[in-house]
């Protein structure tokens, strides 16, 4: 005999009270989470002006953010140009390995010898020693028709003189004594330099009144005397000390440095930790981090952009401005650029940096295409790590461990990553690159060994129904 439909319904009542009591349970405890949420320090303020004012707030954060951002933006060029003079200005190894390589560059050889050739020409005076050789003749009674020939020898032999002293210069622009003698002299004329910065003149390196920085070849020039008697012209020897020199950079820009030399290497030391300040604050300060962290680097990016062109368009005007007033402008043209070339270096590291940052920030936001990135890259790692868990190989419990503190294990290694181009002594791109490779493989195998703790199965609810029934 079937029981009754009220018999079977009383008979499980009770389980379906029981489970109704957990739902309220649960109903409760959310609703107390999210009461304690709603009053913590972070929305206690908002609340307290009233809902509708968090929106405003959150307005005014974001246009703080973009002010901050943009202000740094802007700076940033600067604060790379400034860093680069400051560094170039008090750093010796700085200075030798930026004028160090014009010693090997045969434009500036070409020039170099050019400039000593007639350093020494303008010292040997030709037509008189053809007068006092006319006075000999006419003392031994030679034929006058000789000694009046002589004066037509002046222009071939001078010619010819010059031609001998240009060879020899050419010599010693391109021998390695030249080389080594270029570094020392400039490794000297760094702290002649730093000298005439300071107003207190130097006799290596002298700037003009007009920003024309020149160096000393007084030394070079006595080299090139010695190898001009070792080749046979004994004349050289009776050549007095040549105070020549050659110009390295010329620009009015050179006396406004001089003049507040104090400042450029203030502002070189402190004006990238204060758009970095900015950048940071902005970041910070903005409502959304990430994407905050994205505006950033991007700002980065352009600023360095912008700064490529101003190089490259300041380079067309100095070398304009100095059409017609140097011999070769070829070689100031070398010299430009090798004077720049670690400035270049410098916006490169930095809009490398901010590309990569951009980047990272990026994939750690909350777009949809990075949700899905990162969520295919966990199940690839879900898929391998169960792979190799069905082979017995596990991580063990220090992969538990890396699974429970794996938020504090990525923020660690980004943390050192930053520390490592902070302290580079001289950052380049590919240490950027390389630096932000290796974090991120070092993290993807952090995110690969982390091994979720297993969770116990449910167990099932006692069942009320009589079996003996």
């Amino acid at each position: 005999m079937s029981e009754p439909a009220g018999a079977e319904s009383g008979v499980r009542s009770p389980d379906a009270a029981a489970r109704l009591a957990a739902l309220e349970r649960e109903n409760a405890d959310l609703r107390r989470r999210l009461d304690e949420a709603a009053i913590s320090p972070g929305n206690l303020a908002g609340r307290s002006a009233g809902s509708p004012d968090v929106p405003g707030r959150h307005r005014s954060r974001s246009a703080a953010a973009v002010v901050l951002i943009v202000v740094g933006a802007l700076l940033a060029p600067v604060g790379v140009v400034a860093a680069w003079a400051e560094r170039t200005l008090t750093d010796t190894d700085r200075y030798v390995a930026t004028v160090g390589p014009l010693a090997d560059d045969p434009t500036v050889q070409s020039a170099l010898a050019g400039r000593m050739t007639q350093a020494v020409m303008t010292r040997i005076d030709v037509g008189s020693l053809l007068d006092s050789v006319a006075g000999g003749l006419a003392e031994r009674d030679v034929a006058p028709r000789a000694a009046a020939a002589l004066p037509l020898l002046e222009a071939p032999l001078t010619s010819g003189i010059e031609s001998f002293v240009r060879r020899a210069a050419d010599r010693v622009v391109t021998s390695d004594e030249f080389a080594g003698s270029w570094e020392r002299a400039n490794r000297v004329a760094h702290e002649q330099l730093v000298a005439v910065m300071r107003g207190s003149g130097g006799d290596v390196v002298q700037l003009g009144q007009d920003g024309q920085l020149t160096v000393q070849l007084a030394g070079m020039i006595d080299l090139l005397k010695t190898r001009l008697v070792d080749g046979g012209f004994q004349l050289a020897a009776n050549l007095p000390t040549i105070n020549a020199t050659f110009t390295v950079l010329q620009t009015p820009q050179l006396v406004e440095v001089r003049n507040r030399y104090a400042q450029v290497v203030a502002l070189g030391t402190w004006l990238p930790w204060v758009v970095l300040l900015l950048l940071g604050a902005g970041v910070v300060l903005a409502v959304r981090h990430l994407r905050a962290l994205v505006v950033a680097g991007l700002a980065l990016v352009a600023g360095m952009l912008v700064l490529a062109l101003g190089l490259a368009v300041a380079r067309g005007l100095y070398l304009d401005a100095l059409s017609g007033v140097v011999l070769r402008l070829d070689a100031a043209e070398v010299v430009f650029d090798q004077l720049v070339k670690f400035l270049r270096a410098a916006l490169r590291t930095v809009g490398v940096l901010g590309l990569v940052v951009a980047l990272a920030a990026y994939l750690g936001g909350s777009s949809p295409s990075a949700r899905g990135l990162r969520a295919g890259v966990g199940k690839g790692f879900g898929t391998a790590r169960a792979w190799a868990e069905g082979r017995g190989v596990t991580s063990g419990p220090a992969g538990v461990w890396l699974a429970r503190y794996r938020g504090v294990v990525r923020a660690a290694l980004i943390a050192l990553a930053a520390l490592v181009l902070l302290l580079a002594a001289n950052p380049t791109p590919g240490l950027v690159v390389g630096t932000a490779v290796g974090a991120g493989l070092l993290i993807a195998l952090v995110e690969l060994l982390a091994r979720p703790q297993a969770q116990p199965l449910p167990q099932p609810l006692p069942s009320t129904r009589d079996d003996a029934s």
